[in-house]
């Protein structure tokens, strides 16, 4: 196959899914990783798609590539987030073996966890010492620190990940929709929400209204992968099976 015609294939699934990723690509075209990373660089540099980690998505998302800090994001949305902590917190049951996100949304779940026998495993610093000072059990996944989200990243912490067997998951969003799926700006950050996803028996995305119809830079999880916990239903969304409102 030419090149302009791979290229041409590719733009016409891009069109039709919104987003795309490498393995697709390779399968569809029977072409060499390689040759569709080049590919999607390519096409990238010619501002014909938005080149993401593992893939890409059509020009016309909008894709938000840098990370708000934990204080600039604690302030906003604040009465919604604690809403969706509070229904999230109530899901787990007693003697739960769970994964805690980094994050403000998680963050407000740790008022809730006083009267829970569980023991949570999460990769936020600042969550694992309000779960120890209120004598819950925690387990701090070791890594690299990111400053801005205060997250614990890196092949450390996924090799860790892998080892544990959770019954249930709570995990933030910087993005969502249907064909992008859940976005997060950095690359090692979605690729530790991807490995502890992949741990859990059941997966919750805690994200207020304000994150549906945005695109960070890279697809740690497709759509249909959890469950969405959000205050409010947004437009185009009200037929999905997968997202709880908080009244």
């Amino acid at each position: 196959m030419l090149t302009e015609q791979r290229y041409e294939q590719i733009l016409k699934l891009l069109e039709k899914e919104g987003s795309i990723t490498v393995t697709e690509v390779k399968e569809l075209l029977n072409i060499s990783e390689s040759t569709v990373r080049r590919d999607i660089t390519a096409l990238h540099n010619a501002g014909k798609l938005v080149k993401v980690f593992g893939g890409a998505v059509a020009s016309d998302h909008v894709v938000t590539p840098q990370e708000p800090t934990v204080a600039q994001k604690i302030t906003v949305h604040v009465s919604e987030k604690q809403r969706i902590a509070e229904y999230a917190a109530g899901l787990i049951g007693q003697g739960e073996f769970i994964y805690l996100d980094a994050g403000t949304t998680t963050g407000y779940m740790l008022e809730f966890f006083c009267d829970k026998d569980v023991t949570v495993v999460t990769n936020a610093v600042a969550h694992a010492q309000r779960l120890a000072k209120a004598g819950v059990k925690v387990r701090l996944v070791g890594g690299e620190l990111k400053s801005s989200t205060e997250a614990v990243v890196g092949s450390e912490a996924m090799q860790t990940l892998r080892k544990y067997h959770f019954t249930k998951g709570f995990f933030g969003t910087n993005g969502v929709t249907k064909k992008a799926g859940f976005t997060t700006p950095d690359a090692n950050e979605a690729m530790v929400k991807k490995t502890a996803i992949e741990q859990c028996q059941k997966k919750y995305i805690l994200c207020d209204h304000s994150k549906f119809g945005e695109v960070s830079s890279v697809t740690f999880l497709a759509f249909t992968g959890a469950d969405v916990i959000t205050d409010r239903i947004a437009e185009g969304y009200q037929d999905c099976g997968n997202i709880v409102v908080i009244e």
